[in-house]
């Protein structure tokens, strides 16, 4: 395993949508190890390929209940909705307010290829969604409804 460089925002890589994962082979796997790896030392709760600059629909997330890798991912359905913060490890230190299902179902294909449905709430549906966002070259800032700074940030911890 190896830390990969995650890139910021001002990467044009960032904007292009991501193509299907067609081999899932031993790139593969070291692709999806690396990037757990990265995320884990980067204390983030998720990672998309984008953001390591490979353009594949490839994405890990760690939201405490154990690492989830997804390939391929398409969503099936979303119901409800959540507003809250939100963060991204290609824009540091910056967070904004966005509005996010509740309720997400997705489906999506594991490392071997196998497929795989998922239903999620709170912050795992928010995750799946920032993240497969990433993958059509969308980030948390085109659809947040506000920025968040610094002081608003400490009110809401105290």
């Amino acid at each position: 395993m190896a830390l990969r460089k995650i890139i910021c925002i001002e990467d044009e890589l960032l904007r292009k949508k991501s193509r299907p994962v067609e081999k899932f082979d031993e790139k593969l796997h070291r692709l999806l190890d690396d990037m757990a790896e990265t995320m884990y030392e980067a204390n983030g709760v998720g990672l998309a390929a984008p953001q390591v600059a490979v353009l594949r629909r490839v994405v890990v997330m760690d939201c405490g209940d154990g690492l989830i890798e997804m390939i391929n991912p398409e969503i099936i359905r979303t119901e409800g909705e959540q507003d809250g913060p939100e963060g991204c490890l290609s824009i540091p230190g910056r967070r904004g307010m966005v509005k996010r299902p509740m309720h997400v179902e997705a489906r999506f294909q594991d490392r071997n290829g196998e497929w795989y449905e998922i239903e999620a709430e709170d912050l795992l549906a928010r995750c799946i969604m920032h993240e497969t966002d990433h993958l059509d070259g969308r980030l948390y800032v085109d659809v947040m409804s506000r920025e968040i700074f610094e002081d608003e940030l400490e009110e809401t911890e105290d």
